[in-house]
């Protein structure tokens, strides 16, 4: 009888404020959405991150015949210098490993990295790819003194590493992350202000039946629990619209990203996906929960 009560009170509520609840079930939608997806954009750029730490490589390109570097000075890098090279990359502390690429292989690498670019790999030839050794470091943050120290060696035309490229892509990330959590928590703030609203307004209708409550001995949980309510029903609907919202993402966004990366272990899964809609789901409700109770007593003396 109580329950049938309390459900009735509830679906009064909702169908008076109908305006409020569309506004709060957006704003939750909206707000758990961008919180959702700022937590699965610095899940997968973690993942990236711990998959490129791997891959990462210095690279020191040596010097070929009439190369326009100043450092080689239009001179071939000789034998005896490639490996008196080879013997300080391979004592200098911190390197993993030393691999050797020749011109033959550099180019083989360079038509399938430009294979969709046809009149530039038919432009270049494979005495125009500089030979280079390809050193994998122990640690991916400390590379800047193996760099200092191969750099101006005889026969090296460059040094270059890896970290370089993918870093300013990693920071953008990193922002694009940072912008969607600010954008969140103020729309969860708004979320939060509609909701404590459409409570004051729901109470204030119905101040008549919670007066009659109140000399019929209800206690003051069995008075606000229908207001609770129609704030956490709010947040659930909100809550599955953020889940297909994020799922959306995750197949219009990290699917075509995650064509790039080529390896499964650096892609966001579904199991992360279902994580972070479980997560923006129990704070959306917890967030309607609190936002009832504060408004509620401050506004219904019970």
């Amino acid at each position: 009888m109580r329950a049938n009560f309390i459900f009735s009170e509830v679906w009064i509520g909702l169908r008076r404020n109908l305006t409020m609840t569309i506004a709060v079930v957006i704003t939750v939608a909206v707000g758990m959405a961008m919180l959702g997806v700022g937590l699965m954009i610095n899940a997968q750029v973690g993942m990236m991150k711990g998959y490129w730490d791997d891959k990462v490589e210095v690279s020191v390109f040596l010097c070929t015949k009439g190369s326009a570097m100043d450092t080689c000075k239009g001179k071939e890098i000789t034998k005896g210098q490639m490996d008196q090279l080879q013997q300080t990359i391979k004592s200098t502390p911190g390197v993993k490993e030393v691999l050797f690429e020749d011109q033959a292989a550099a180019y083989e690498n360079f038509q399938k990295l430009y294979a969709s670019n046809k009149a530039l790999v038919a432009a270049t030839k494979v005495e125009d790819m500089p030979p280079s050794f390809r050193v994998k470091v122990a640690d991916p943050n400390n590379y800047q003194s193996i760099i200092q120290t191969l750099q101006g060696k005889p026969g090296v035309a460059q040094v270059m590493d890896q970290a370089q490229l993918i870093g300013p892509f990693f920071k953008l990330l990193d922002k694009l992350a940072f912008y969607a959590l600010a954008v969140a928590i103020i729309l969860v703030l708004a979320a939060a202000l509609l909701i404590g609203n459409t409570v004051r307004l729901s109470a204030f209708n119905r101040r008549r039946e919670t007066g009659i409550m109140r000399l019929v001995g209800a206690s003051n949980l069995y008075i606000q629990l229908p207001f609770v309510m129609e704030g956490v029903i709010a947040g659930l609907i909100g809550g599955v619209f953020a889940a297909i919202i994020l799922i959306v993402t995750k197949v219009f966004l990290f699917e075509e990203l995650g064509q790039y990366l080529g390896d499964a272990t650096a892609q966001l899964g579904w199991n992360d996906v279902a994580q972070t809609i479980s997560i923006t789901m129990i704070i959306g409700v917890v967030i309607c929960v609190l936002a009832s109770f504060v408004t509620l007593r401050r506004y219904l003396r019970v």
